[in-house]
């Protein structure tokens, strides 16, 4: 018993000393990308959290399935929403993930670098279209 009651304070001390503190980046972050090279701007919504990012970006000029009507195969559909996710550090800039969904074994992932910038935050894509999009709070 007397060890199971050390194993539990131990226990609830490292969980205490492992959470993260909280960061001035806390809070919810809102912004529109320019269109990059793609010509596809996303609409961004970061959650931050202890410096603990999930977020979403979504395409407003994707295009989904169209009416096939030449018996040919469908072009495949364009991801409309990303998801972002990662850790924000004190540093001056630092790296999210994003994966987008879309059907089947089309994965397509990439990388975000994320840029204290004054009050607000620069998010640009590293690969592919290469959009950048300015965060404000709230």
């Amino acid at each position: 018993m007397k060890r199971t009651v050390i194993f539990t304070l131990a226990v609830l001390l490292a969980g205490s000393a492992a959470a993260q503190a909280p960061t001035p980046f806390d809070g919810d972050w809102r912004g529109t990308s320019d269109g990059g090279s793609c010509n596809a701007p996303l609409d961004v919504t970061l959650s931050i959290e202890s410096g603990i990012v999930d977020g979403t970006a979504y395409d407003t000029s994707a295009k989904g399935p169209v009416p096939n009507q030449r018996k040919a195969a469908p072009p495949a559909a364009t991801p409309g929403l990303w998801q972002l996710h990662g850790v924000i550090g004190t540093s001056a800039t630092s790296s999210l993930i994003a994966t987008a969904s879309v059907r089947d074994r089309d994965r397509r992932d990439a990388r975000m670098t994320v840029r204290r910038d004054g009050a607000g935050l620069t998010m640009t894509e590293d690969s592919g279209c290469r959009r950048t999009v300015r965060l404000v709070k709230g």
